[in-house]
């Protein structure tokens, strides 16, 4: 999948990813499970979405789908134009190395390599990477960078985790519960670093929460039930990371 990852967006807005009558189901007959059901979405360049909903509705497998980790039962998807759901493994691999970034609850950091070593390796799979130091810069962990994970708290190693995922300046930063393994404070710090990349840089970023108070930091909130999409809420005004409490 060649995509010109210079390209500005199309004009009028174009949708940089576009769902239309999604689906995935695992298993069949009496014991499928229906994740997905015909799920129609379009994300713009630059947006900041929060995807809401209870466990088992649906949004880490529409993350998966968005991010190429899965493909759907159903329906398309595409980024920019290029069809992800009938993409090779060869093409989809190509999509998430070079125009995607993931973030986890869990930080997968490996504890043998510094903070600078962890953020290097995926620089050389990356097409055009930033240097390793800018991308710890804009987490605000430039004094860290020659330690080790474990020298680190929970919330230095999520940072780590979202340099690593940012240094191949991804389009599109896909985060699945960020904050989950973290404390209110830590927390903040958290996703005080997601909006300044997505302020920033110009990072499209999706979002997955089970904390509704998260949603003030979005363009626009999406909720799932059942794996449908419930409702697509636009708030009035945009909050930071430190106007947000819950």
């Amino acid at each position: 999948m060649s995509i010109d990852a210079s390209a500005p967006p199309a004009p009028g807005g174009e949708p940089i990813l576009r769902l239309r009558g999604l689906g995935k189901t695992y298993g069949s007959g009496d014991t499928a499970v229906h994740a997905l059901r015909d799920v129609d979405l379009d994300v713009r360049a630059g947006e900041f979405i929060v995807l809401l909903g209870a466990s088992g509705s649906g949004k880490s497998t529409l993350l998966n789908i968005l991010g190429g980790l899965d493909r759907p039962s159903h329906g398309q998807a595409s980024f920019m134009g290029h069809r992800l759901d009938d993409a090779s493994d060869d093409d989809l691999t190509r999509y998430r190395r070079e125009h995607v970034g993931f973030v986890f609850q869990f930080y997968n950091l490996i504890p043998s390599l510094t903070v600078r070593e962890n953020v290097l390796l995926v620089t050389d799979i990356a097409s055009d990477p930033m240097p390793a130091d800018e991308a710890l810069a804009l987490v605000a962990l430039t004094p860290r960078r020659d330690h080790f994970p474990s020298q680190l708290s929970g919330g230095e190693q999520q940072r780590v985790a979202i340099a690593r995922a940012i240094v191949k300046r991804p389009q599109l930063l896909l985060c699945d519960e960020p904050t989950g393994a973290l404390d209110y404070a830590t927390g903040k710090l958290v996703l005080e670093v997601i909006a300044r990349i997505n302020r920033e840089l110009g990072t499209t970023a999706v979002v997955i929460t089970h904390n509704a108070a998260i949603a003030g930091m979005a363009d626009r909130v999406i909720r799932l039930a059942d794996g449908r999409v419930a409702s697509i809420d636009v708030p009035e005004r945009r909050l930071t990371p430190a106007q947000l409490s819950w």
